[in-house]
């Protein structure tokens, strides 16, 4: 009898102390997890008509709100207004003045020129907002203002231009017209501060940072303007928050937060490097990616990602 009260008793609490943990539980609040923009909209499928994509590559957007997207498989640039429709394109397969050779990266200066790192070709090539061509530079090569498939390209408030030279592990930069200014890196890879290997995109904080997303070894290095100093660097390789498999795009709006692109996911981030959220899964879904690539933000605050393998661009906010 006696052995019998004690197991009831002490069923009788444990019950109870159960019974207090769950409710202890459901009153706490759990920290979200961080999370990104939301889905406004998207727009291409695969193909070479008009709006149509071969694995879109980078993404620029005009002070007017315009979208410029290089689309390497149909060897051309198309632009488009903040929501997508079909406004323009320029380009084709060649070499000649105005032509592609899988053109990667894309950037519009303060005066709305456009620049485009014509990748297969090592060449920078520049045009009017409608697409007229102004001029080039840049062949194959390892010597200043020569380039081994250049991918992503950047200019400042005072008209530098920024290139990636991912071949060359290295970063070069130009006056508007060209002429080599300086650079960082060397033809070799390297993973100690201040070094590269297959930078893949490069961008400009507010206050004249910059950003380099070093691809190969998983993470985002920063400089002073004219690349000089170092400055600071995060990320390793893996999956977690603040660690990259090779991070493909580099973007940074007026607040100077950074975003940074994988291949199913955008991670963004303080200036300094602090985590900040993410979004994106593998897929082909509404906010989902299959290889995000290149990524701009729009003076409005829309948030577009070159969404390589799905065929389209989708923009965020």
């Amino acid at each position: 009898m006696r052995r019998d009260i004690i197991w009831r008793i002490s069923g009788a609490l444990a019950i109870t102390a159960a019974a207090i943990i769950a409710a202890a539980c459901e009153d706490t609040p759990t920290e979200p997890e961080p999370t990104g923009p939301q889905f406004v909209g998207k727009w291409g499928t695969e193909g070479s008509g008009n709006g149509e994509f071969e694995e879109p590559h980078d993404v620029a957007v005009a002070a007017d709100g315009t979208v410029y997207v290089t689309d390497p498989g149909n060897h051309r640039v198309q632009y488009f207004t903040a929501s997508g429709s079909f406004l323009g394109k320029w380009g084709g397969s060649g070499n000649a003045n105005g032509e592609f050779a899988e053109p990667s990266g894309i950037a519009v200066a303060p005066d709305g020129k456009v620049y485009v790192a014509d990748g297969s070709l090592s060449r920078v090539q520049y045009f009017t907002s409608s697409g007229s061509f102004l001029g080039k530079w840049g062949s194959f090569g390892e010597k200043f203002g020569e380039f081994r498939f250049p991918d992503g390209v950047a200019v400042s408030d005072d008209g530098r231009v920024y290139v990636t030279d991912t071949g060359n592990h290295r970063i070069q930069f130009f006056s508007p017209t060209g002429d080599f200014l300086g650079g960082r890196g060397f033809p070799n890879p390297g993973s100690d501060d201040g070094f590269f290997d297959s930078p893949s995109d490069v961008a400009l904080a507010p206050g004249g940072t910059v950003y380099v997303a070093d691809c190969y070894n998983h993470r985002i290095q920063y400089f002073s303007n004219d690349m000089r100093f170092f400055r600071g660097k995060w990320g390793t390789e893996g999956e977690g928050d603040r660690q990259f498999m090779y991070p493909r795009s580099v973007t940074i709006p007026p607040d100077g937060s950074v975003y940074v692109s994988e291949s199913y996911r955008v991670q963004f981030f303080a200036e300094g490097g602090a985590f900040l959220g993410k979004w994106g899964t593998k897929g082909s879904g509404n906010g989902e990616f299959n290889r995000a690539r290149g990524t701009a933000v729009s003076p409005s605050g829309l948030f577009y990602v070159a969404d390589s393998a799905n065929h389209r661009v989708q923009y965020f906010k």
